[in-house]
């Protein structure tokens, strides 16, 4: 499994932010432009949460396993496996969804002595900075997963729980 790249992902939020503000423009022009939805903002915390938690979980259930405590439950490889992959799926679509916002509300800066635009402004930056909260606890999550591979000294190592 390969691991994640922040360049790639920088990329596609840029490549989605130039895309938005170009759409929006033009959108713009035609008529109004669609709103922001203060859920998006919630539902990428929420996925930040959910990620953030199951790192924590996963780290500390391996650190139970590491100091051989009793009744530890251990981790499964395909449980750390799966987590990373939502992980890393979860940060290359919340990547291209806040290069979305992002995009948008770089084109409402323009806009902000118009209240409504402002709050549409205020919303889709808020989205971007929970987008980078998903982003953050997929490499966390990432990190914590992640185990040396024989002779390797540099610690990179496959991607897997014990």
């Amino acid at each position: 499994m390969k691991q994640l790249r922040l360049g790639v992902l920088a990329g596609l939020f840029a490549g989605a932010g130039v895309l938005a503000w170009g759409g929006a423009r033009l959108w713009d022009s035609f008529g109004g432009l669609p709103s922001v939805p203060l859920a998006a903002s919630v539902v990428l915390a929420v996925i930040a949460v959910i990620l953030l938690a199951t790192a924590l979980s996963i780290r500390a259930r391996l650190r139970a396993q590491r100091e051989r405590r009793p009744g530890a439950k251990g981790v499964e490889p395909l449980m750390a496996a799966r987590a990373v992959v939502f992980g890393q799926a979860s940060a290359l679509v919340t990547a291209l969804v806040a290069g979305l916002y992002g995009g948008i509300g770089v084109f409402l800066l323009g806009y902000l002595d118009i209240p409504p635009r402002r709050d549409q402004a205020i919303y889709a930056g808020a989205a971007v900075v929970a987008g980078i909260g998903v982003v953050a606890a997929a490499f966390f999550l990432e990190r914590v997963c992640k185990l040396p591979q024989d002779g390797d000294d540099e610690g990179r190592g496959a991607t897997a729980a014990r």
